[in-house]
This record gives structure tokens, C-alpha cells and sequence, in this order.
């Protein structure tokens, strides 16, 4: 057994029965835990290699690994948020063990806090994260079927009567000709601008 110390942290070295050196810290100053993290991995790695099972991953390795592949995305920020809601309900559940019940439940908690589109952004990121790690990181077996929400084709706004006269009122001189050609034709802003 290969237990050693870097300052007060135990590490934990040992060679998978493939040939693979693994090194990584357990995160631990308890010599104990330390080897018990020890056996644990090499006991996983026997059984994947010699067994052929798989290992098993979460619900929260899957998010991390998201998080970690699309920093560049231009709405990394609202994942994060939307998988911060979504930890409750999926935090330390294996992947395989997600289920159509599960998301159901899940979604029909966000549709009774907002409306059904934001519901259906929630259940693509969820969708997302499922098939990344069937299709790519091989982490799961399938991914179990979502259903989103009917949403409206179109968003449809519109001012009343009153609040448009109330608009043009609040308005400074300069805005309220722009404003007014644009409540009259009912144009985009880039062109009435």
C-alpha cells in the first residue's frame, strides 16, 4: 500500500492492474480515510478492468463536467444557476438512475414557479447534460425521454391605451417622435431606429 504525506494532506499511489500509475491527494489528513480512499480505488479499478463494469457517476460529476467544457459559452453564467436549482433534486444521484418520473417531478416544480418556457430551458440543460454523457463521456446508458411544455409561438406585448399615453408623457421631448412612430407601426427597434 502506497500511502504518503505531503505536509499535513495523505496521498494516495498505487498502479491499476492495466499498467495505470494513479496519484492523486485524499484530500485528507486522517491516515485512515486516507487508506480507506486507497482500497476503494483500487478495488473500482480492478473490477472496471477486470470485470468490465462501469464505473458509476453522478448527477453532480456529470454538472462539473459540463461546467468545465462550456466555460466559453456565452450563457455558462445561467447554467450555473439553473443547475444551483436544479442540485436538490438531482444532487448524488447516479446517472442511470434518472428517470422520466424524476424529471417530471422536476419539471412540474419549476412550471408552478415560472412559466413553461423557462421550465423548458431548465429541462434542456438537464437533456443536455444526459446525452453529453451517454453520447461522449460514455457515462451512462440512455437517456430517458423528455417531454417540455407547449410554449406560445410568439411572445405577444402589447402597451394599453393608457399606459402609452402615459409613456409619451414621461418622455423626453427628443424620444417621444421615435417613440410614437414606433407604438403606431408596431416596427423592431433596429428598424425604427
Amino acid at each position: 500500500m502506497a500511502l504518503f504525506r505531503r505536509g499535513k494532506i495523505w496521498w494516495v499511489d498505487f498502479t491499476t492492474p492495466g499498467g495505470e500509475r494513479i496519484r492523486r491527494s485524499a484530500q485528507t489528513e486522517s491516515k485512515q480515510e486516507a487508506k480507506e480512499l486507497h482500497d476503494t480505488l483500487k478495488v473500482e479499478s480492478w473490477r472496471i478492468e477486470r470485470l468490465g463494469e462501469k464505473p458509476v457517476f453522478t448527477w453532480d460529476q456529470a454538472a462539473l463536467q459540463w461546467l468545465t467544457e462550456t466555460q466559453h459559452k456565452r450563457t455558462h453564467e445561467d447554467d450555473k444557476v439553473k443547475l444551483r436549482w436544479l442540485q436538490p433534486f438531482l444532487s448524488g444521484k447516479p446517472l442511470n438512475s434518472i428517470t422520466r418520473e424524476l424529471i417530471w417531478q422536476i419539471a412540474d416544480a419549476k412550471a408552478k414557479q415560472a412559466s413553461p418556457a423557462t421550465a423548458n430551458r431548465y429541462l434542456a440543460l438537464v437533456s443536455a447534460i444526459l446525452r453529453k454523457a451517454v453520447r461522449e463521456w460514455e457515462w451512462a446508458d440512455k437517456v430517458p425521454k423528455i417531454t417540455l411544455f407547449k410554449e406560445a409561438k410568439r411572445r405577444i406585448r402589447w402597451l394599453t391605451p393608457d399606459q402609452a399615453r402615459h409613456l409619451l408623457e414621461v418622455l423626453p421631448l427628443h424620444c417621444r417622435d421615435m417613440a410614437l412612430f414606433a407604438l403606431s407601426t408596431g416596427l423592431r427597434q433596429s428598424n425604427v431606429l
